[in-house]
């Protein structure tokens, strides 16, 4: 399907939406004002036997929580394209690529800079291809710095205040009318498909964390710390599992409730599964109950 009029480079505008999705850009224009917030706490017991199993055998390439449950997540939204949406310009569009981004500490301590981190997930991408880009991303990160959206950044740092405030302005007009270009919206988190916090790496409980105005990114996951708690299956037993926190504030004009509920109950069946996530991205998500 060839770029229509009112297409961007980075979505395709939808223009067959009922009257109600079409008024909520008009209604609430700001992202911010859209925001819903869903957390849940997530049975992953089998995912940790699971990466435990993986890292016991294979030494090549080791495993962790967070890039198991960013292979979900992209999984979840290749399945659930409403969820790679988003509002622009007071007009809904479906995103052309699915982005993962998150930030990484250059060094671990109070004072480290940080840097921005955006993955591609396509169709036959794999839980190892991700496990091995993050790693590899990462570690190239810290002995390296950052990458091209960093040095934009910090170059724009140096500027004098009212040349900034000039400079936003100039940002937001191309961000409204979709002319932002290439080179600064590939790295920027503000453009990914999703942004994921991983703040159980430093201990750190699940927190609410905002959207932004700017930019196109419609969804914001935080994951928690890995804990156990008493649980109760379907069948009402209790026993102690694995558990873990996962919040997402979501804007409420790419999908309605039912729809980012049930997602999330796909997610859960992702984690309580996580070997499909060695198959591509393509492949049927395997499901009990949803």
């Amino acid at each position: 399907m060839g770029k229509k009029r009112g297409d961007r480079k980075d979505g395709r505008w939808i223009r067959d939406i009922d009257g109600f999705h079409f008024i909520m850009p008009y209604l609430m224009p700001n992202r911010c004002d859209s925001e819903v917030y869903i957390e849940e706490l997530i049975d992953v017991t089998e995912m940790v036997k699971y990466i435990e199993a993986h890292n016991s055998v294979n030494k090549e390439f080791r495993l962790t929580p967070f890039h198991v449950i960013t292979a979900a997540v992209g999984k979840i939204i290749y399945h659930r394209p409403y969820l790679n949406r988003f509002v622009a310009g007071r007009r809904l569009y479906q995103r052309n690529k699915i982005t993962l981004a998150f930030v990484v500490k250059r060094r671990f301590n109070d004072e480290a800079e940080e840097s921005l981190l955006v993955t591609e997930i396509k169709e036959d991408t794999t839980l190892e291809q991700i496990s091995r880009r993050i790693a590899g991303d990462a570690q190239t990160i810290r002995k390296e710095g950052g990458n091209d959206i960093n040095d934009l950044l910090d170059k724009l740092s140096k500027l004098p205040r009212w040349l900034m405030r000039l400079a936003m302005c100039v940002f937001r007009f191309l961000d409204f009318h979709g002319w932002m270009p290439e080179s600064i919206c590939r790295g920027d988190s503000n453009y990914a498909s999703v942004l994921l916090s991983n703040l159980g790496s430093i201990k750190c409980n699940v927190v609410y964390h905002h959207l932004n105005n700017y930019g196109t990114n419609s969804i914001v996951i935080t994951i928690g710390r890995i804990h156990k708690e008493l649980m109760a299956d379907d069948d009402g037993n209790t026993s102690v599992r694995d558990v873990v926190a996962i919040g997402a504030t979501a804007d409420e004009r790419i999908a309605d409730g039912f729809y980012f509920a049930r997602s999330i109950r796909m997610l859960e069946e992702i984690l309580r599964d996580p070997q499909q996530l060695e198959n591509k991205m393509k492949s049927e998500i395997r499901q009990r109950t949803v």
